[in-house]
């Protein structure tokens, strides 16, 4: 996942990756406690005074993607004292490559004729139609934080799929990051991970976003793609129908930490 959506900038502290990208997306600008520290507080809070330092000078809040689970257990009552709010609960989804494939249902029926669909494109590149839809979708920000959002996924070899409704204007997008591939080929066992599911609001529910969910599981199969993960949050609730319906199961789940602003008292 860190692979999927690597970061301008990266760090080691304390057997913490520190993650910058000038603010765009939380993943790319948040802490990965790969190390947890064990249950040792004065070891956590002197990681947590470097940290703070780092994102300091890049004028960036202190922000930590955190697994809810007995493991983590200690940090999260060191952020907990500390006063870091929790943002943003994620689900991590998981599918094997062989796993059963869902039922049709009459919006996307199309998308199971056999074969890989027409209307579904697939490019190792993000055209233009492509960014310009997702960023309208999922975007936070003008045209130099879709510049740096595009660096994001340069930085991860992908397939970009776009499918279009029935006047020809894109309808969903989404991304399948193959971080085990490379120049050389597979580096280890490759799972693929799927980003940027987007689809344009008055084209929901016809059927979109599984028609390119199946179109990606082909090209990923063909590509010897083992299992693929996705990440949706917990209180998306259409959503995580979707991606159940495609036969993803929950893996673990996730959530942002971060430091509250401090108030500078000024006047009498």
């Amino acid at each position: 996942m860190d692979a999927a959506w690597p970061a301008a900038e990266r760090a080691e502290s304390g057997g913490w990756v520190l993650r910058a990208a000038s603010g765009v997306t939380q993943r790319a600008n948040s802490v990965w406690p790969r190390d947890l520290g064990g249950d040792d507080p004065h070891r956590q809070l002197a990681a947590l005074r470097e940290a703070r330092l780092w994102y300091r000078k890049r004028r960036l809040p202190l922000i930590f993607q955190i697994f809810d689970g007995p493991r983590q257990a200690a940090l999260q009552a060191v952020l907990d004292d500390e006063g870091f709010t929790r943002q943003s609960e994620t689900l991590v989804l998981v599918r094997r490559s062989g796993a059963e494939p869902w039922a049709d249902s009459s919006a996307d029926s199309r998308a199971n004729s056999g074969g890989s669909d027409p209307a579904v494109e697939i490019s190792s590149e993000p055209s233009a139609e492509w960014l310009d839809l997702w960023w309208s979708v999922d975007g936070r920000g003008g045209t130099d934080e879709l510049a740096v959002a595009r660096r994001i996924l340069a930085g991860c070899p992908a397939l970009y799929a776009l499918v279009r409704d029935d006047g020809g204007t894109p309808a969903a997008v989404a991304r399948l990051a193959l971080p085990s591939t490379g120049p050389a080929g597979p580096t280890g066992p490759t799972w693929g991970g799927l980003y940027c599911m987007a689809t344009r609001p008055d084209a929901r529910r016809l059927g979109h976003g599984g028609r390119i969910i199946r179109a990606l599981l082909r090209e990923g199969g063909a590509r010897g793609v083992a299992g693929y993960w996705l990440l949706v949050m917990a209180s998306n609730a259409g959503a995580r129908s979707l991606y159940a319906h495609a036969g993803f199961r929950e893996a673990g789940r996730y959530l942002y930490r971060q430091e509250r602003p401090k108030r500078h008292l000024t006047g009498c």
